[in-house]
C-alpha cells in the first residue's frame, strides 16, 4: 500500500500506522544504542545489521 493510499484509507488505525511504525523504529534505534546492541533492517531488498555504533555515527549531525 502506498503512502498515498495509506493517507485516504477509511480506517483511522491504517491511516495512522505508517506514523506509529516509524516511531517504533525510533524507539528502536535508541534502544538499541543504550543497549550495545544491534538492529536488522531491510534495505535496497537486504537484509543489514546495524551495530549500535553505526547508529550512533548516524545519529550525529554532520
Amino acid at each position: 500500500m502506498t503512502q498515498q493510499e495509506l493517507s485516504q484509507a477509511k480506517d483511522l488505525d491504517l491511516r495512522t500506522s505508517l506514523q506509529a511504525m516509524l516511531r517504533a523504529a525510533e524507539l528502536a534505534r535508541k534502544t538499541a544504542m543504550q543497549t550495545g546492541t544491534d538492529i536488522v533492517i531491510v534495505e535496497n531488498q537486504q537484509i543489514v545489521r546495524l551495530s549500535a555504533h553505526k547508529l550512533q555515527q548516524q545519529d550525529k549531525p554532520a
